[in-house]
């Protein structure tokens, strides 16, 4: 597998918002530099998601300097800064209990506007000691950011090339090819055969190294096409037949950083374990 490279990056700055694919991007302890530190939070400050509001996939955030830029059609963008030191409020992600600091009355008018709903957006302003991994797949000290569950999400060209074979055999073979974007990676690796990360413990992405730390259970944003919001079976339909471990439909897998530095389109990806 020496020929193993990588093939995008994947920032999305506001969780369940459409991020963007920059050419290069540093790697923090908690993820990708800049990578779901925002998050909308309902009135009961349990964090919103494509699961619960597909029509996110529509919304956009673009990291500017000291704050992100919100986009969507048919309303004027806005730049939040990020929010100055000061209270927090609590904020559920996946039944954990996180502290966050909430954005401007602009930010929170904005996207209660486009979702015509009553949401909030806060901001993660201190990733390294707010919010430990889950310590069943965690080593001692480590944290995440916004994301569900890991600092970052790995998958590959070939896996999706074999699940969207899967899905042309299928039932709702119509409904393919699917799109990577459906699945939100992080990282997105060429040059594997197809379900090769299942085998993987250790990787280096140029000089970074990950741990493996578990397969990705998916949910229902898969099945949420990106650019219209519309849902349809698949590919959950396919997963559960193909790549079901556990209780869990798998595709991708969840890295945690090891060390730090810089990864870059094109940086060779090598199998350490």
């Amino acid at each position: 597998m020496g020929n193993a490279t990588l093939h995008s990056i994947h920032v999305h700055p506001v969780k369940a918002f459409r991020g963007v694919t920059p050419r290069e991007a540093a790697v923090e302890p908690w993820g990708l530099a800049g990578d779901r530190r925002w998050a909308l939070i309902d009135d009961g400050g349990k964090v919103v998601t494509q699961r619960e509001e597909p029509r996110l996939a529509l919304a956009a955030a673009e990291p500017m300097a000291g704050g992100v830029r919100l986009s969507a059609a048919g309303r004027e963008p806005l730049t939040v800064p990020v929010p100055a030191p000061g209270d927090t409020v609590t904020v559920t992600v996946f039944g954990t209990k996180v502290e966050a600091v909430p954005a401007d009355a602009a930010a929170h008018a904005w996207c209660a506007g486009f979702l015509g709903t009553d949401v909030r957006l806060v901001h993660l302003d201190d990733p390294a000691t707010r919010r430990p991994i889950d310590p069943v797949h965690a080593l001692p000290g480590e944290t995440v950011s916004l994301a569900d569950g890991y600092p970052l999400l790995v998958t590959t060209l070939a896996s999706l090339d074999a699940l969207n074979s899967l899905v042309a055999q299928g039932d709702h073979a119509q409904e393919g090819p699917l799109p990577m974007n459906r699945f939100r990676p992080s990282v997105v690796v060429a040059g594997t055969r197809p379900w090769a990360e299942d085998d993987w413990s250790d990787i280096a992405i140029g000089e970074v190294v990950f741990r493996v730390a578990k397969p990705c259970g998916r949910c229902v944003v898969t099945t949420t096409d990106q650019g219209t919001a519309a849902r349809g079976a698949e590919p959950l339909r396919t997963l559960a037949r193909h790549r079901r471990i556990g209780r869990s439909l798998v595709f991708g897998q969840n890295l945690v950083p090891r060390s730090t530095g810089t990864i870059r389109v094109g940086d060779p990806v090598r199998i350490l374990a």
